[in-house]
């Protein structure tokens, strides 16, 4: 009798530990990452593009099985489109605040991650914006962190780039009004008269404007050698068409959002010779820029277009933080990201300022040659 009982004591034993091995795996519980940016209208192309770097850096972390706090966890994405708008981005915000996300990737704009940025700091919860604003990080939060250089590098960088090296003396201004917009475009304006340059017409449109034949005609009358568009591709190709089209012979100059293959198509031959400066390095000139685009590629069945390093660098900073501290609680790890310090795709030592600014961010000065952008000057890397 008592060898009988014994197999099915053993058996019970099997499925008890068998059961319990299931339990512990079904213990990985689901861990909220937020992004916000538009997914929807004409910068939609933007944040397919950013939104892919933060799934393929959750998609990496998660293959690596963490363990954060004792337990299994696995990291998905709420991603919300907050249609590049202020009012939706706070709608936005606080959807994914009561949602449970512990960090967000995003938001995409300036204009909608400046007023986030107040949401999640009540919250606790860092926010890592490709904003480029100064505005963004100089309320003061210590949950906003900047993925890329602000504007105060980028416009200052091309600004003394186009009076300098370019040898234009005359340029006209023409904002969005939107923050990213008209926050680049004063900082471009203040670095060509610091570099000795001269504004000889300054104009305002808006991120939804396809006509600009009325403010060009006004412009033209002025004879500038270049003018500044501070605002994004969706604009900035119909511009550059328009110009053509009224012999304006100005060269295009404008900010990392004119920085796009979006544009190329666009604007086709009209767009030769643009100028654009853009946060970093060349992709091919990242520590680990190859090999993301191969990896992307391989993921997505597409290129890169131009955020997604950083999304991924922002994501895996966010991982990085929470292993060294040994939780998801955006509370503990806070303090061990702000003191983040590591390798990344976009950079060999990807760190923050005390504001939550890169210390090491940089831009590159690109130009359309044979239809193509050419990097033609780097500096601030590391």
């Amino acid at each position: 009798m008592s060898m009988r009982i014994k197999p099915v004591v053993a058996g019970i034993a099997a499925s008890v530990l068998a059961l319990s091995g299931a339990s512990a795996f079904a213990q990985a519980q689901d861990v909220k990452i937020g992004f916000a940016a538009p997914l929807t209208g004409g910068q939609a192309h933007y944040g397919a593009d950013f939104r892919s770097g933060v799934t393929l850096a959750i998609e990496d972390f998660n293959a690596t099985k963490p363990v954060i706090g004792g337990k299994p966890v696995h990291f998905v994405i709420d991603a919300a489109d907050d249609q590049a708008d202020p009012r939706t981005g706070t709608t936005v915000a606080q959807k994914l605040v009561d949602d449970g996300v512990v960090a967000v990737i995003g938001h995409f704009n300036s204009g909608t991650s400046i007023p986030a940025a107040p949401i999640y700091a009540r919250a606790g919860i860092p926010e890592l914006a490709t904003a480029t604003a100064p505005a963004y990080t100089a309320q003061g939060f210590p949950t906003t962190f900047r993925l890329v250089t602000s504007d105060a590098q980028q416009g200052g960088v091309l600004g003394e780039y186009a009076v300098n090296a370019l040898k234009f003396r005359k340029f006209a201004i023409v904002d969005d009004r939107t923050a990213y917009g008209q926050g680049v475009a004063e900082e471009f304006a203040k670095a060509v008269k610091a570099a000795g340059g001269t504004i000889v017409a300054q104009e305002f449109t808006n991120d939804k404007a396809v006509d600009f034949r009325s403010i060009l005609t006004h412009i033209k009358a002025s004879d500038p050698d270049a003018i500044f568009y501070g605002g994004a591709d969706t604009q900035a190709a119909p511009f550059l068409k328009q110009m053509r089209t009224l012999a304006v012979k100005a060269t295009l100059i404008g900010p990392d959002m004119i920085h796009s293959d979006e544009l190329l198509k666009i604007a086709g031959p009209a767009a030769e010779g643009a100028l654009a400066s853009s946060g970093g390095s060349p992709l091919d000139k990242m520590p680990g820029g190859q090999a993301y685009v191969d990896r992307y590629k391989k993921r997505f069945d597409k290129d890169v277009e131009l955020y997604s390093p950083y999304a991924y660098d922002g994501t895996m900073a966010v991982f990085a933080a929470m292993k060294k501290a040994n939780s998801t609680d955006p509370h503990v790890y806070l303090p061990v990201l702000k003191a983040t310090q590591m390798k990344g795709v976009t950079t060999n030592e990807l760190a923050y300022d005390s504001k939550g600014d890169l210390k090491y961010g940089g831009v590159t000065v690109y130009k359309v040659t044979n239809g193509k952008w050419a990097a033609l000057q780097t500096v601030g890397t590391k």
